[in-house]
């Protein structure tokens, strides 16, 4: 039997055929139809050469396009690389020439940037339009089977750096993604068939593809689809399609609780709420809980992960400020330089191994062998485990960035920065803020006989990066702390009380 991801799809729509898979607005599709357009998806790559194992790119905001356009590329046998949709022409290069991509889908209002990635790259780009889109892949052929992947055939590359700069693209397994939404979904969510679950997560990232689209997929839920967030929006589709599971990363749940409207919709319909991505304050999470009457689970994972690794499980003691315990079929432990066990109450660093951690990183054996050791995934992660076996995240070992829920890598920041005429110096760290948890803010360092303003500067970087990407807060000094081997200190750049309460 062929392990195939996109089985998620025909199972389901073989038991609930005429049941709403996805929802946006006023448009539904149910399973058969979603079913149907998967089928026409796999017979427009076949008709375009594409072979089993062969990389396209997917370019699209939270529509059901994502989804039809997803499980077809798995069913034809191809393998997905999800990109944001706010990407920049170079960045689209990169991610399509380094896995090789042959095809993009792209959406339509983001064309300019795709066109000029996929020429870049020598791929082809097939503009996702409503109307336009459905008659390309109606005149196609369905493919009505699955093409037949073992578990451990690539389903999915998704994309991911730490401080190294140029992004490593985690190979992610058809085994590693159906068993961890199996897992979050049947163990930690109690999910079902009568289920609407709110798709605010953006699916080009895993915690959306495992725990949005792919868990609600394997039960035969809804997913009630939301292009960009927007906590008013958001408030108002829980209340109109009865919502009962929503997740969300912490910058979400801030919004929804400080809505000024908030208390005028109806969200007795959520039973559970789910949080990752970054620590959940909490106070954020205590008041959440009080305004909303619905429960916090608080996990963690990374996309290396598929993503899922622990949890605070509903029918176990949960603790606030810890990302709980290991999900059924994985081990984690907190480990020294050497890779041996600390004891507990001690800080170390995560280590993982289990059903979820990714094959390899695309073409980079050494990167895949410096967090990989003896089966044991090294995520960075910084973490104490108490008497209970709880852990708790005390920082991270990586100088990455969560920005909103959204990894910012410093590196790639500073890359671009340095490509400035008038900056000699320049780094990039994660000032605190109440709203999106971090903003990327940059300490620079100007050429004696250049001038630049803070607003010349984040302009510069904000055309060449996507928009979640680019420093909010800037902030000059005459030179930055620095070892004695010439290595910039982060951890000693003060940050200006200006520079810190400033946003663009």
């Amino acid at each position: 039997m062929s392990r195939n991801l996109a089985r998620l799809v025909t199972e389901s729509a073989e038991q609930h055929p005429e049941r709403p898979a996805l929802k946006l607005d006023d448009a539904v599709i149910t399973y058969q139809q979603l079913d149907g357009a998967t089928a026409h998806v796999a017979g427009l790559l076949k008709a375009n050469g594409l072979e089993p194992g062969d990389r396209v790119g997917l370019m699209l905001p939270n529509v059901p396009y994502f989804a039809v356009v997803y499980y077809g590329v798995l069913r034809a046998g191809g393998v997905v690389v999800p990109m944001n949709v706010l990407l920049k022409g170079r960045e689209v290069d990169f991610y399509l020439r380094d896995p090789e991509a042959k095809l993009l889908f792209a959406w339509h209002g983001f064309e300019e940037a795709a066109q000029e990635g996929a020429a870049a790259a020598g791929a082809e780009l097939v503009t996702v339009k409503p109307g336009e889109f459905e008659s390309l892949v109606g005149s196609a052929e369905p493919v009505g089977g699955l093409a037949d992947r073992r578990g451990d055939d690539t389903a999915v590359i998704l994309y991911t750096s730490g401080t190294t700069g140029t992004p490593k693209g985690a190979e992610l397994t058809h085994d590693n993604l159906f068993t961890n939404c199996e897992v979050s979904v049947r163990t930690l969510f109690d999910g079902s068939a009568d289920d609407v679950i709110l798709g605010a997560l953006p699916l080009f990232h895993s915690f959306g593809q495992t725990c949005g689209l792919n868990a609600a997929m394997r039960v035969g839920a809804t997913l009630s689809m939301i292009p960009r967030f927007d906590a008013g929006k958001a408030l108002e589709i829980i209340q109109r399609d009865k919502v009962t599971i929503f997740e969300g990363v912490p910058t979400m749940y801030h919004a929804l609780l400080h809505h000024p409207d908030r208390e005028t919709f109806d969200v007795t319909c959520l039973r559970l709420c789910v949080s990752g991505g970054a620590a959940l304050p909490v106070e954020v999470m205590r008041a959440f809980e009080e305004a909303f009457g619905v429960k916090i689970l608080e996990g963690y994972g990374l996309s290396e992960t598929s993503p899922v690794a622990a949890f605070n499980h509903p029918h176990k003691e949960r603790k606030p400020g810890s990302i709980g315990t290991p999900i059924e079929g994985v081990e984690m432990k907190v480990v020294d330089a050497d890779g041996d066990e600390v004891p507990q109450g001690e800080v170390g660093e995560i280590a993982i191994r289990g059903h979820n951690v990714m094959k390899s990183y695309w073409r980079r054996p050494d990167a895949t062998q410096e967090v990989m050791r003896e089966d044991w995934f090294h995520t960075g992660d910084m973490a104490q485990r108490d008497e209970d076996g709880y852990f708790f995240i005390v920082d991270r070992k990586k100088d990455m960035i969560i920005r909103g829920g959204y990894n910012v890598y410093p590196r790639e920041i500073e890359e671009v920065l340095y490509e400035h005429p008038a900056v000699s110096e320049a780094a990039v760290i994660g000032v605190p803020d109440e709203s999106m948890g971090e903003e990327v803010g940059a300490a620079v360092v100007l050429r004696r006989d250049k001038h630049a303003s803070a607003d010349d500067i984040r302009s510069f970087v904000k055309e060449r990066v996507a928009a979640y990407k680019y420093p909010r807060k800037i902030w000059f000094v005459e030179e930055l702390p620095k070892t004695a081997t010439g290595k910039i200190l982060k951890r000693e750049i003060k940050v200006p009380e200006q520079a810190a309460q400033a946003t663009r």
